[in-house]
């Protein structure tokens, strides 16, 4: 018989509902004997393992018990061969025993219990329960004289038949303090209290909801599930846990609570087996990497909710524990093939587990520590029942992550229901853990037959591993939908030109995967020994995890991926056997797509990852593959790194169950191009441009906010926001292409405008539709979790209904809001927009589509009730099924009509009585003429009712239709999204459509937060002289209204053409707004490239096809780099890559060394710009040689940012800046003035003030002296405008000495000083 299928609803139709989660961790069935009636301590397991089942008539060694309540057996059943047959009790079943009652050596009081007798009753009592290590106390109801036992109630309610005489009990005096196990309290909430256990309050609304828990009976069950009366589920508002195993012990609140008693001998040897879930006690799975061997885990988790908090010793003690249990896992640690770690080749994924420790273990426990020892990198979610449990070292990390709290005991265990595990799993995965999800493939009822009819010895349910969630393969999540960013897994590879020691001149191959979106992007590129494009790759895309092959980079690969990443989960795999090499993944992709094509012909979505189901023989055909794998494959040795980096993406995809999934609906896409070349695509920014502009990450906290993407982010739609990232990260390079975004831009900014944000308005209620797309797409293929033998107790088709639903709805909501702008189409005159908003050209032909999926079912009532009824017309599979429903009623009417013809009476009729129906009721004056096969069934005054052969061979029939009807609309879901996702790309091409229109929305809308006037940038052809024209540039950041005191002030800039220098070397004044003016510019330079309107009066420029930023002082300590290496690095960047179309922006180059190699170094990198490469750039410095030495240079302009300089004090001067680019040098930096504005304290202030110009005289002098007198004669250039200035100045006497005279002055101080001071 095959597994029976998961029924749509997510539930198993085999499993009932279960209350509790059984001990997982007991005794292995070493010895299942039958239990005496005085069993010695070692046989107290005979009770805790056996799951048998109940009987009326319990054996002469069984104790009898009565009542509501269970313990830790539920009665014995014997197979032939001796042990106990596992099962799931039926409605039809009575309620389970008590367990027996184990009685310790030595406790008990015979000789006074003997006696006792009918004298005892009402008296209270004391009863010791072994297991539990607890008294728990109640009364004597009454005593049976025929089996010679007293009836107990216990305060919870619960009654037991006890042979007091061979109990170990003590009598409760009057006034004596009760022991309570349950209390009930007010407020809706019941606090359940129990001797020896966690205390624990649990809200009965929660309660209600997560109901029971168990799927499963193995054969060291040791507690059954409460069955009422009537054969349902007993289930009250307070219940303590829930799940399944031999073994693993657990506790929860959740349903009924169960007797939590255990009797039976406490075992004097292994401890950690007898430990029950029940009991709130558990046993450690010892085996920590994330806590090392003697490391203390201090508990900080406490609530007044659920398990009772750790004692403050609790890491001691599970430490100790691990020393004493787990002794593999400490200094004998070794890895599966027995590697000690140091020894090469050690694999820290593995674990060798002694074959001693095996054998001491149960079923349960042997399936835990398989699974974990091949999997010690990750956190496993171990299902049991309706609960994830996390064991040993992972108990540590739910504890401490998520919050959960420890079960009691000495073994470390928490858990947590289905319902929740979306939440905790992507918790997990986002703080950088590997979260290895181990579903339940298997219920009790199916083992039971596997062991039937296959002789199968195992006893425990199968649980299979179904899904590997990290960082990068979340596709669902409650965190989803609040961060439309990407997160990307990428994939890399390289292939070295050198020799296996100096590894240069790579070829880098990636693949990066958008599991959320299903969006795959390979390509390779040649990049030098620096690595600098894979750096400018990482900068932009922020990998949150990276696969790579083990010791195969270089060690300058591995720096980058240090230095422009943000601690992602690094993954490495082995060379060719896991990261394959080209060939390798030619032949997996043509093996994974027969696969599918087989699947797609035999109409099955069931996933596979067994070859062997797959066709040997594939041939060459690329026919299936998308374009952008075939054209990989027939690249020849231009795409063989890339595929190898799909190879190894494609293998570490398979263990979370995303590979075929990706590969069959996943949109690819090609790398852009990194170099630049005679025709590039994009304005290039560099890792250096993207982190030193703020683009996408502030200096401050790595945030957002204050960065260009934050200002221009006014999208309203997911896909619309990821689609700008990319925008701004690739500015466009081609003038055609970026005119028509200006047009674009321009026209919604126009006559459209209202239909535009009417638009928006619609817009912002659609979910993130392309995430969701990508779900249900994976839907369509049964696989990970969605798989159908996965036992899922969470109503999963439901939540995958509603997000079909949501998805439709937001299909249809788009396409009605562009069909409501195409009235607007008229005053368009943008090409943009129009394909845009053009049926069958930008915007898709979806309309027949939309309304085939409306008229199928009613989408109201299918959300309202959960199941999808397709309409007539809709489904052949359900109209087969209805015909086949009606033919048969059709047969049974007239059938009807011929007997009433028979009979020659018209009352004859059909009625239904309970269960039968289409009985035929006739009256009972023709009971002497009814024929010879009418079957009396029942009788009425006056009727009799009958049925015939036919009748009953009809009614099979119809019977059968009806199960083929209600399979066939349990399965339309799953039939209407193959059909739905069998149209991908119409809808990613309207989700393509709604993210461009949004994004161009966003743009349009930016320009009104700017301050001051807009333009839209006018681009002039590069010819012999690129320029750079700029009047009144404002900042597209920053605003009066946030810069406190004063407003912005916006600057002409002038850089190239033929009229102007193509290069600005600017100084002035610390905190005078250099670096700012130098942003400016830059991002000014990014908006007109993305084709927005830009903060000033007019800007005119020559294409920029790369944007250079060296700026800021900062170091790479991780990647070994100082800050003056660093700055070196980039700027080395630059003088290899910047061609004269390109924009340099060097910001105080040298600062790392502030001597005269750090002048000599920003002396010779200018030189080099302005006069070989003849690029368009800004330089800013205080090396104020520098703007002597280039005075002359006609390549080179001087200026600097006013001030206004006055006596600050006795010695020093403040400065007041006024942000003004002015023409000419500034000679001093004034810092003495920003350390007064720090704060520094006066006396220090007035020292260093001295101090600078002591500096001053003496680099006066050393400047000058070997130039004797020769300069005076060289200063008629500027002491004619310095006279002037004066001039100027005298004639308002009120006004204060500009900086340009000032600096002037103190100049020409400088140059009479160096000719009067003696030498």
């Amino acid at each position: 018989m095959a597994p029976a299928r998961r029924q749509s609803n997510g539930r198993s139709p085999l499993v009932n509902k279960q209350s509790q989660i059984t001990s997982f961790f007991n005794k292995p069935p070493a010895a299942a004997s039958t239990a005496s009636s005085v069993p010695s301590p070692p046989q107290k397991e005979t009770h805790s393992k056996e799951n048998p089942k109940p009987s009326p008539s319990p054996s002469p060694n069984a104790r009898c018990s009565t009542g509501t309540g269970t313990g830790t057996g539920t009665g014995t059943s014997t197979s032939p061969g001796g042990s106990a047959s596992p099962t799931t009790p039926s409605p039809l079943q009575p309620k389970r025993k008590k367990p027996l009652l184990v009685i310790p050596s030595g406790g008990c009081r015979h000789a006074s219990m003997k006696s006792r007798g009918s004298e005892v009753s009402g008296k209270r009592v004391r009863v010791y329960w072994p297991l539990d290590e607890a008294w728990y106390e109640g009364c004597v109801k009454e005593y049976n004289e025929e089996s010679g036992r007293h009836v107990v109630v216990y305060d919870d309610g619960e009654e037991e038949a006890l042979e007091l005489a061979k109990e170990k009990v003590e009598w409760v005096e009057e006034g004596e303090r009760r022991l309570k196990r349950l209390r009930r309290g007010g407020g809706g909430e019941v606090e359940i209290k129990s001797a020896g256990v966690d205390d624990r309050v649990v809200d009965e609304d929660e309660v209600e909801e997560e109901g029971g828990g168990d799927d499963e009976e193995d054969e060291d069950w040791g507690m059954g599930k409460v069955v009422g009366e009537d054969g349902e589920d007993d289930y009250d508002d307070a219940e303590l846990v829930d799940d399944d195993d031999s073994g693993l012990a657990v506790g929860r609140a959740s349903g009924r609570l169960r007797s939590r008693k255990r009797k039976g001998a406490k075992d004097s040897g292994k401890k950690w087996d007898t430990d029950s879930r029940s009991e709130g006690k558990t046993e450690v799975l010892a085996l920590n990497p994330i806590i090392a061997k003697g490391s203390k885990f201090k508990a900080e988790k406490t609530g007044d909710v659920g398990c009772s908090s750790l004692p403050v010793d609790s890491s001691e003690r599970f430490s100790i524990r691990e020393a004493e249990k787990f002794p593999f896992l400490g200094q004998d640690r070794r890895d599966a093939n027995k590697r000690r770690p140091g020894d090469a080749d050690y694999d820290l994924k593995s674990l060798y587990l002694p074959p001693n420790f095996l054998k001491g273990l149960t079923g349960g426990q042997r399936q835990w520590w398989e699974f974990k020892s091949k999997h010690m990198d990750k956190v496993l979610f171990f299902k049991m029942g309706k609960f994830y449990e996390l064991f040993e070292m992972d108990a540590h990390v739910g504890a401490k992550e998520l919050d959960l709290q420890y079960m009691k005991g000495d073994q470390p265990h928490c858990g947590f229901p289905e319902r929740n595990y979306s939440m905790n799993v992507e918790k997990l995965a986002r703080k950088g853990y590997r979260v290895l999800v181990i579903e339940q493939t298997e219920t009790p009822e199916q083992l039971e037959i596997r062991r039937k009819e296959h002789g199968s010895k195992d006893r425990v349910v199968k649980r299979e591993i179904c899904s590997l969630i990290t960082k990068g393969t979340l596709t669902d999540g409650e965190m989803l939908l609040a961060h439309p960013e990407a997160s990307y897994l990428m994939a890399v590879t390289a292939k070295y030109s050198g020799s296996e020691s100096s590894k240069t001149e790579p070829c880098f191959g990636v693949c990066i995967v958008d599991a959320a979106t299903s969006k795959i992007t390979l390509g390779q590129f040649n990049d030098g020994s620096e690595c600098r494009v894979f750096c400018r790759l990482l900068s932009e895309l922020r990998p949150v995890e990276i696969v790579k092959p083990a010791k195969l980079l270089s060690a300058e690969a591995e720096k980058a991926i240090l230095s422009h990443t943000r601690n992602p989960l690094v993954n490495e795999l082995k060379p060719i056997v896991e990261f394959w090499d080209a060939g390798k993944t030619i032949q997996e992709l043509k093996i994974l797509y027969e696969c599918m094509d087989d699947r797609l012909a035999s109409g099955s979505p069931e996933q596979t990852h067994e070859k062997k189901f797959c066709s040997p023989v594939l041939g060459d055909s690329l026919k299936n593959f998308p374009s952008v794998l075939s054209g990989l494959i027939n690249s020849g040795d231009d795409g063989d790194v890339a595929l190898s980096a799909l190879g190894g993406a494609i293998y570490y995809l398979r263990q979370a169950f995303l590979d075929e999934t990706l590969l069959r609906f996943g949109n690819f896409e090609l790398l852009p191009s990194g170099d630049i070349g005679n025709n590039p695509q994009y304005l290039m920014l560099d890792a250096a441009a993207l982190e030193n502009l703020e683009i996408f990450e502030n200096s401050r906290n790595g945030g957002s906010s204050g960065t260009l993407y934050a200002q221009l982010d006014h999208c309203v739609t997911a896909c619309g926001k990821r689609l700008l990232r990319s925008w701004l990260a690739r500015p466009l390079y081609n003038l055609e292409l970026i005119k028509q975004r200006q047009d674009a831009i321009a026209d919604l900014r126009g006559e459209i405008l209202p239909s535009i944000l009417e638009f928006r308005k619609a817009m912002s209620k659609v979910p993130d539709l392309e995430r969701l797309l990508a779900r249900i797409f994976s839907c369509s293929e049964a696989c990970g979790r969605n798989a159908n033998k996965v036992i899922l107790y969470e109503d999963a088709a439901k939540k995958q209904l509603h997000e079909f639903i949501s998805a439709l709805r937001g299909c249809k909501s788009i396409h009605e809001t562009f069909s409501s702008l195409s009235a607007v189409t008229k005053n368009i005159r943008s090409r943009l927009l129009n394909h845009l908003m053009t049926p069958g050209e930008g915007l898709p032909e979806v309309n027949s589509v939309l309304k085939h999926f409306k008229d199928a079912f009613d989408w109201v009532e299918a959300g309202n009730s959960g199941r999808i009824t397709p309409r007539e017309g809709v489904d052949v599979e359900y109209d087969s099924a209805c015909n086949a429903v009606k033919q048969v009623e059709s047969s049974l009417t007239k059938y009807l009509k011929e007997q009433k013809q028979l009979l020659g009476d018209k009352s004859i009729k059909y009625v239904t009585i309970g269960k039968d129906a289409y009985l035929i009721e006739v009256p009972e004056s023709l009971q002497g003429s009814v024929p010879r096969d009418y079957e009396l069934s029942s009788s009425k005054k006056g009727f009799f009712r009958y049925y015939t052969p036919r009748v009953k061979k009809l009614l099979s029939e119809l019977s059968q239709a009806e199960y083929e009807k209600e399979s066939a609309l349990k399965s339309i879901l799953q039939r209407l999204i193959r059909q739905f996702s069998s149209h991908q790309s119409k809808w990613r091409q309207l989700i393509s459509a709604t993210a461009e229109l949004d994004v161009l929305a966003s743009l349009a809308i930016a320009s009104d937060y700017y301050e001051g006037p807009t333009c839209r940038p006018k681009f002039i052809s590069s010819g012999k002289f690129p320029c750079l024209s700029a009047k009144s540039l404002g900042h597209p950041l920053l605003r009066s209204d946030t810069l406190g005191k004063g407003a912005f002030v916006p600057n002409d800039v002038n850089i190239g053409g033929s009229a102007s220098a193509k290069f600005i070397l600017l100084t002035g004044p610390n905190m005078g707004g250099k670096s700012t003016l130098l942003r400016q510019v830059c991002l000014a330079v990014i908006l007109a490239h993305v084709g927005a309107d830009v903060p000033a009066e007019s800007l005119d420029l020559s294409p920029v096809d790369r944007i250079f930023v060296r700026m800021g002082a900062k170091d790479h300590i991780m990647a070994g780099q100082s800050t003056f290496l660093n700055e070196l690095s980039e700027t080395a960047s630059m003088l290899s890559a910047a061609t004269s179309d390109s924009l340099v922006v060097l910001d105080e180059l040298g600062r790392g060394t502030s001597t005269s190699d750090g002048q000599a170094i920003a002396e010779a990198v200018l030189h080099h710009f302005v006069h070989s490469v003849q690029c368009r750039g800004m330089f800013s410095t205080h090396y104020h040689h520098l703007a002597v030495k280039c005075s002359n240079d006609p390549g080179v302009s001087l200026c600097h940012m006013a001030c206004q300089v006055g006596a600050g004090g006795d010695v020093t001067e403040e400065v007041t800046f006024l942000y003004r680019l002015t023409q000419g040098a500034c000679p001093k930096s004034y810092g003495v003035n920003v350390a007064r504005l720090a704060g520094i304290p006066e006396s220090i202030l007035l020292r260093a003030a001295v101090k600078s110009r002591e500096f001053e005289e003496s680099y006066g002098r050393n400047k000058r002296q070997p130039r004797k007198n020769s300069h005076v004669g060289n200063q008629d250039d500027w002491i004619l405008p310095f006279l002037q200035e004066l001039i100027r100045a005298a004639e308002r006497p009120d006004a204060s000495v500009t900086s340009a005279a000032a600096d002037s002055l103190h100049r020409l101080q400088e140059e009479v000083r160096a000719i009067l001071l003696p030498h």
